[in-house]
C-alpha cells in the first residue's frame, strides 16, 4: 500500500476523523501528514484532527465521540436528551475525569461546557445511547438527577423544578438505582427529601 492508500485506510478505520497519532501508528510522520495536507489528499478540521477532502463536515457527535472518547454526556445535554428539559443546550454538557483538561483545551471553535468528574465517580450511572447515528456514553436518568442536586446552583431555578417534577412522573424512573447513586455521591439527603415529596404528593 502507498501512503496515500494507508491514509485513507487510517481514517476509514477511525470512522471519518483520524488523529496525528493514528498516523504516525501506521509509520506516517507530522511531516508527511502535513505535506499530504499542502496536496489536497486530507483535510485538517481541528489541530491534529484529519478528515479525507470529500467528506461532509463532521457533525458535533462524530467530534466529540473522536476528540473526547473520555468523556460522557450529562446534566443539561441528558435533561433535554430524556425530554426533562425542553430548552435545547447551545452548548454539549460533558463530563470528563479531572485528567482531561488538556483535552478539553484543545478542542477549538467547539461549544462545550465541561464538568470536571473526581474519578470515584466518573462511571456511576454511565449507560450509551445513540444521538444522530453515533453512539456516545451518557449518564442514565437517576445519575443525571443526581448531578442536577450536585450543580443545584449552577441550574436555571425552573430547569431544575421542571426536571424533578418530570422525573417523578416518568415511567422509565428506576428510584433503586437513584437512592444507589445518590449515597455513592453523598447526596442522598437532599436528594430524598425533595423526591419524597413529589413522589407521595
Amino acid at each position: 500500500m502507498n501512503k496515500k492508500e494507508i491514509v485513507q485506510k487510517v481514517i476509514e478505520n477511525n470512522g471519518g476523523i483520524a488523529k496525528t497519532s493514528d498516523f504516525a501508528d501506521n509509520g506516517i510522520s507530522k511531516y508527511e501528514v502535513a505535506e499530504l495536507c499542502k496536496e489536497g489528499l486530507i483535510k485538517r478540521i481541528r489541530r491534529g484532527f484529519y478528515q479525507l477532502p470529500q467528506s461532509n463536515a463532521p457533525t458535533e457527535e462524530q467530534l466529540i465521540h473522536e476528540l473526547l472518547p473520555q468523556g460522557i454526556i450529562c446534566v443539561e445535554s441528558a435533561l433535554f436528551r430524556y425530554g426533562y428539559s425542553d430548552f435545547s443546550p447551545r452548548e454539549w454538557s460533558i463530563a470528563v475525569p479531572r485528567t482531561a483538561s488538556r483535552a478539553v483545551k484543545n478542542i477549538e471553535e467547539f461549544p462545550i461546557r465541561a464538568y470536571y468528574i473526581q474519578k470515584e465517580f466518573l462511571e456511576i450511572g454511565k449507560s450509551v445511547d445513540n444521538f444522530n447515528g453515533v453512539l456516545l456514553p451518557v449518564y442514565d436518568r437517576e445519575r443525571t438527577i443526581c448531578d442536577c442536586f450536585k450543580y443545584r446552583t449552577k441550574l436555571d431555578n425552573e430547569i431544575f423544578n421542571k426536571t424533578v417534577n418530570a422525573y417523578a412522573v416518568d415511567e422509565k424512573k428506576n428510584l433503586a438505582n437513584l437512592s444507589k447513586y445518590a449515597k455513592e455521591m453523598k447526596l442522598y439527603a437532599r436528594v430524598m427529601n425533595v423526591m419524597e415529596v413529589l413522589l407521595n404528593g
